[in-house]
């Protein structure tokens, strides 16, 4: 499991843990591990903090492997005046399009599969959603790199994206099903002492979507999200 420390992704390793739960049969050949992999942007301290609660609480205790820790610094590649490694991401009401990160699946992917090839495992998934407007999260590009990456390993790399059909509005309403504790979610490009900012463009994403699902917001905002 590609593993941000966000909303989405915990719910999906939840979803993961439960399917293989309920299939003792498989269970014997199925780990899931998630993995967390750092490139150097300012929020990723405080994602890692809020991973290590949430896979301390349930349902993730004794379900999930330990949560695999990669780097793969592009520091190099993105200058420090960009607003990712700065800390300050683009307005409350900008469009997904203003905090694309160029490549951004094909370097968490890239690590990730060799990491697998080391350690046996063959089956990776990553949690878009419907409407993601990038170009490293269609189906067309997850499937020509799990054949570049099985090519390049000699290794099987399969890779899923079982929420691509869904809002996050929808992925709420699956987390509230399998007891996630969404408030150990971390949604933010701006975060400080485990608290979303409340200022930024994946706050009000995520002040929408719970909003949308019918479900009480539990997020802890620094300050009131705008509107």
């Amino acid at each position: 499991m590609l593993f941000s420390g966000g909303l989405d992704s915990a719910v999906l390793v939840a979803e993961a843990a439960a399917s293989t739960a309920a299939s003792p049969g498989q269970a014997r050949d199925t780990r899931v591990v998630p993995i967390y992999i750092s490139v150097g942007f300012a929020w990723e301290d405080e994602e890692r903090a809020m991973a290590r609660r949430l896979f301390a609480a349930p349902p993730f205790t004794g379900a999930v492997e330990p949560m695999v820790e990669l780097r793969f610094d592009m520091r190099d590649i993105f200058p420090a005046t960009h607003w990712a490694v700065r800390g300050e991401p683009p307005a409350f009401d900008t469009p997904d399009e203003d905090v694309y990160l160029d490549g951004r699946n094909v370097i968490l992917l890239s690590k990730a599969a060799v990491y697998m090839s080391r350690h046996d495992m063959s089956r990776v998934l990553i949690g878009p959603l419907a409407g993601n407007p990038f170009p490293d999260a269609t189906p067309s590009f997850f499937a020509a790199m799990a054949r570049a990456l099985s090519l390049g390993l000699a290794h099987p790399i399969a890779i899923e994206a079982p929420f691509a059909a869904l809002h996050k509005s929808d992925v709420i309403r699956k987390g509230v099903e399998l007891g996630v504790p969404l408030e150990l979610t971390l949604s933010c490009m701006q975060p400080k002492d485990g608290l979303h900012c409340g200022r930024c463009s994946k706050c009000r994403e995520r002040r929408d979507a719970f909003r949308d699902a019918g479900v009480a917001d539990p997020t802890p905002y620094r300050e009131k999200p705008l509107r």
